[in-house]
């Protein structure tokens, strides 16, 4: 036991003197040139940081359209808005036409709080416990929260769970418990791949063909 805390020991140091450090440290502006870490971009030198270090202009306008979802992204993570690096903060636009769909999808390092600007929304998100489905209808000014890393998904179908044809145009914000939550949508994963088709059928349950189709719409080969 006393020969295990001896090697214990200079690694708890190390971990409390980065902790320390990181919270004596007012702000770590990402240096994106450097490349990114797992503990984040490396900081750049304070005498190089500006104001506009601290500024994002980028959720001001309608960002790049995803297909075939209907709907048009941006994000200021920490990969384009290097003022939050390390201050577990981001946020996201999510412009949706009529029918837009966000689809399922998760963020594996921060729970999301989206709030809607215009338009009504229906989501969700599912349970990793008991698979159990959490559905609400979102109105302009309303807040739901998704939990970090579970599955889940807006809709704008005008609120009424249907096909979206009585829609309107909707936006919501997004903000993040980290700089850079990671996003994972299920759709892209299990067919933009090259995973072999058969078997793909074979972990999922689908037959083939709609594999084969699926593959085609998400641009996966194999």
């Amino acid at each position: 036991m006393g020969n295990a805390m001896l090697l214990l020991l200079p690694l708890l140091s190390l971990i409390m003197s980065s902790r320390s450090l990181a919270l004596n440290q007012d702000f770590c502006v990402g240096d994106l040139a450097r490349g990114d870490t797992p503990a984040g971009y490396p900081c750049k030198p304070e005498a190089t940081v500006t104001a506009e270090d601290f500024c994002y202009r980028g959720l001001g306008t309608t960002g790049p359209t995803v297909n075939p979802f209907n709907i048009a992204l941006s994000s200021a993570f920490s990969t384009r808005f290097p003022g939050v690096n390390g201050l577990g903060i981001s946020a996201a636009r999510v412009d949706f036409s009529p029918g837009g769909i966000v689809p399922l999808h998760s963020h594996p390092s921060g729970t999301e709080l989206i709030y809607v600007v215009e338009g009504t929304l229906s989501a969700g998100f599912i349970s990793s416990t008991s698979n159990k489905v959490y559905t609400s209808t979102l109105r302009k000014g309303d807040l739901m929260v998704f939990p970090q890393g579970l599955l889940h998904f807006q809709i704008n179908d005008g609120g009424g769970g249907g096909d979206g044809n009585n829609a309107t145009a909707a936006m919501a914000l997004s903000f993040y418990s980290s700089s850079n939550p990671g996003l994972q949508i299920v759709d892209f994963a299990l067919f933009a791949n090259n995973l072999p088709t058969d078997v793909l059928s074979k972990v999922t349950v689908l037959d083939d063909l709609e594999i084969r189709k699926l593959k085609s719409l998400f641009r996966g080969t194999g």
